[in-house]
């Protein structure tokens, strides 16, 4: 196991800001990953599991503590079951069930990380989340000590939601199984209008597996959503800010939020959700409070493609991060009575 000390963090992030760690481990099988975490557990070490990087925001300061990299490899498909590795990279390996000829994942393809963040932030894009087709995910729990198997209904999935999230310092993800399905090369039915569109067909058809795939990776590019060195719009955590749910009466306070300030015959967008609550669009919101794509004057901006995306233009530093992502949560809730909420993880630092 690779061991460095007083190590820089930003290079294994999308956004590539970030101080050292006191400590790096970099971890290839499931027993290393194991051994770190029980050895900083039993030392009262500070631990940061960190996978592709994608989903993190480090504070300027760094972490005083050991960080983990989990490194491990591992594809394993038999028949439309498949196993993947924690460290495995998830968009390589939606690919490899593309060529499969299996569906399931398809349209969860670009996405940056690793395949064991997938469950904890219920990963989902362009109509799917990985909820609907893990099966089980096996983790290291640090409260009794053991390797343990939680199948589907254990994993408390919701909207980028998990019992994983809810208890960030207990599981550490070791594995995550799948089950895909077989249709003679085709996608699972197309549930996002966006997609159906751009593939000139109507919501709920099958395409060819390699038509969605395509097509989704041409929508995230477009978006700046997909890792290129070479655009700043790229260097971000994706969507910065969730997509707000709200109660019955917040939605109508909502609406006439929304009235007051664009007009009585605006209409936001608006989707059902569990218990009676509805979603509504953080970048519609953002859009609309006055924060349109390449807002900002500093090293931190809006993306030029996406208002969703907040974004390194290559000298920022977090707080510089920040400070733009406390205005635009202020802006929206001043012009809305809505507060965003961040959809990366902070580490040492907080809105």
């Amino acid at each position: 196991m690779q061991e460095l000390h007083d190590a820089p963090l930003a290079p294994l992030t999308t956004f590539r800001l970030g101080g050292p760690a006191a400590r790096l481990l970099t971890a290839t099988t499931d027993a290393e990953v194991i051994a770190a975490v029980r050895e900083a557990d039993a030392s009262g070490t500070p631990l940061l599991v960190v996978g592709g990087g994608s989903n993190l925001v480090i504070g300027d300061k760094g972490f005083d503590g050991t960080a983990l990299r989990i490194a491990t490899q591992g594809f394993e498909l038999s028949g439309t079951s498949l196993e993947l590795a924690a460290g495995e990279v998830w968009t390589d390996a939606v690919a490899r069930t593309v060529e499969a000829g299996l569906a399931g994942i398809e349209c969860l393809a670009g996405i940056p990380g690793s395949a064991g963040a997938t469950p904890i932030q219920n990963v989902g894009a362009y109509g799917q989340e990985v909820s609907s087709t893990i099966t089980e995910v096996v983790a290291y729990d640090r409260r009794t000590q053991k390797t343990v198997t939680i199948p589907n209904t254990e994993c408390a999935f919701s909207y980028r939601h998990s019992r994983f999230k809810a208890e960030p310092d207990r599981f550490v993800v070791l594995r995550v199984r799948f089950e895909l399905e077989e249709a003679d090369g085709l996608s699972a039915p197309l549930k996002y209008p966006e997609t159906a569109r751009a593939m000139g067909v109507e919501q709920g058809d099958r395409v060819p597996l390699p038509a969605a795939r395509e097509t989704v990776l041409r929508l995230r590019a477009g978006k700046g959503m997909v890792l290129d060195a070479e655009d700043h719009d790229t260097w971000s955590a994706g969507s910065f800010f969730t997509n707000p749910i709200l109660e019955p009466a917040a939605f109508q306070e909502f609406l006439g939020r929304v009235h007051d300030r664009l007009g009585p015959d605006v209409t936001p967008p608006a989707f059902p959700a569990e218990d009676g609550r509805t979603k509504t669009s953080a970048a519609w919101l953002i859009d609309r409070a006055g924060f349109t794509k390449g807002y900002g004057s500093g090293p931190a901006r809006i993306s030029t493609k996406h208002t969703l995306a907040l974004t390194n233009r290559g000298a920022a530093t977090t707080e510089d991060l920040l400070a733009l992502a406390r205005e635009v949560v202020a802006g929206v809730h001043e012009a809305f009575g809505v507060t965003l909420v961040n959809e990366p993880v902070t580490v040492g630092v907080s809105l």
